[in-house]
């Protein structure tokens, strides 16, 4: 692979300081995805990784996905295309608009399809991308979220990878992991990675509301890897819908930031570290647990929601 191309020998793991933590007597640090790649931040690479592997043993020319306005799923694949020389091609969510992330992707070469709500409604039909495959032959098409079972292979070696990162902390062991879902193929890798290990419990801090259906995703990617649908729980901390936010979020995210120096988005991480919280808290966790929170990245999408934030602190 090119020297351009990220790898996990870089991403650190960190011990996070924060008073709720120290007040419940439970240690948690951070895998630090996010400084991974400027461009491919977070586990959107690792659920990619499979893919573009796949895409280049069928002699593919190109890449096709989708996503909204401001996916960072979007945004790393069609990074990942031009590094490996790759076109790619967009399928958007919604109407024709200006965003960072869409003019990230006009960057790096993707053609864009924009498909109203109703036409992106549609992408769960079996024959999706079939008329795309028609106008693009010969690409490779790609999951929404880099999703499927070569997404979640992708992000089984970040178990592997902790393990060679705990002596740098001065940890031995630790009982699990935390995370935002999104779709849960991560949360699938990580189960898989762990059933050929210690079987840690892996929780998923759902971004969307339980009937997005991540359960049922989860359970589907086990049963074709061959794995036992056990060992994680997924835990609502969508706070009223993908994408919502409320002052009690923009203010938790940014006291969190000031005190422990890592910088969080809305959509995932911050969720996902406020419900690692009430959890904490409510004595859900044993004094002396140790836990591996996963920074997904997405920090390129904060970039659209910070006058939000900023107007809800007001």
């Amino acid at each position: 692979m090119s020297a351009s191309i990220p790898s996990l020998a870089s991403v650190p793991l960190q011990r996070l300081d924060l008073p709720w933590l120290r007040e419940a007597d439970v240690q948690v640090a951070v895998l630090r995805l996010d400084l991974v790649d400027p461009e491919l931040s977070g586990n959107k690479w690792f659920k990619l990784a499979h893919h573009l592997t796949a895409a280049q043993a069928s002699g593919a020319s190109g890449l096709i996905s989708l996503g909204g306005p401001h996916s960072n799923h979007l945004h790393a694949l069609a990074a990942a295309a031009k590094r490996y020389g790759l076109a790619s091609v967009g399928l958007l969510r919604g109407n024709p608009q200006q965003t960072a992330t869409v003019e990230d992707l006009q960057r790096f070469g993707m053609q864009l399809h924009w498909l109203g709500y109703g036409g992106y409604r549609e992408r769960h039909r079996a024959d999706f991308f079939n008329s795309w495959q028609e106008r693009f032959p010969g690409y490779y098409c790609v999951p929404e979220g880099g999703g499927g079972l070569a997404g979640a292979r992708g992000c089984t070696p970040l178990v592997d990878h902790v393990q060679t990162r705990l002596a740098a902390i001065s940890w031995d062991d630790y009982e699990g992991w935390w995370l935002a879902a999104g779709t849960g193929t991560t949360l699938a890798g990580l189960v898989i990675g762990e059933a050929q290990r210690r079987r840690r419990m892996v929780h998923g801090a759902l971004a969307g509301p339980p009937s997005h259906g991540v359960a049922d995703e989860v359970s589907r990617l086990l049963r074709d890897a061959g794995t036992a649908d056990s060992g994680y729980q997924l835990v609502d901390a969508s706070r009223g819908g993908f994408g919502r936010f409320d002052e009690p979020l923009a203010r938790f995210l940014l006291e969190t930031e000031a005190v422990s120096g890592v910088p969080l988005e809305p959509v995932y991480t911050a969720k996902a570290m406020m419900a690692l919280r009430l959890y904490v808290r409510g004595g859900y966790f044993a004094c002396g647990t140790r836990l591996i929170f996963v920074h997904t990245g997405g920090l390129q999408g904060r970039r659209a929601a910070q006058a939000q934030l900023d107007g809800l602190l007001r």
